[in-house]
C-alpha cells in the first residue's frame, strides 16, 4: 500500500538549503518501486498549468521522498509518466 498520495505537501530543502513545498500530484510505479510525480505548491496556486514544472521524487520505504540519481532509473520514469499522460488523454 503506497505510503504517499495525492494532495500531499512535502517540504524539502533545494541546493541552496532553502525549504521549498512540493505537493504531490500522482503516484507512479516502476518496476517495484514508486515515484512521487511532485510541482512546487508556489507554481500550482498560480494555476497556469502550462507553466507547472513536474518532476519525480523516489518514495522511501519510510515515505520520505527523495532525488533520483540514476540516470537510466529517471529515464523509465518519465517513459512511464508519458505513457500514463498518453492513455488519459485517449480516454
Amino acid at each position: 500500500m503506497s505510503k504517499i498520495e495525492a494532495g500531499e505537501i512535502y517540504t524539502l530543502n533545494d541546493e541552496n538549503g532553502e525549504e521549498q513545498e512540493v505537493e504531490v500530484l500522482g503516484v507512479l510505479k516502476v518496476e517495484g518501486a514508486e515515484y512521487a510525480v511532485v510541482a512546487f505548491v508556489e507554481d500550482i496556486q498560480e494555476e497556469n498549468e502550462e507553466d507547472i514544472d513536474i518532476f519525480f521524487l523516489k518514495a522511501e520505504e519510510d515515505g520520505s521522498l527523495s532525488e533520483i540519481e540514476n540516470d537510466d532509473e529517471f529515464d523509465k520514469v518519465t517513459k512511464a509518466f508519458d505513457e500514463m499522460m498518453d492513455a488519459e488523454g485517449e480516454e
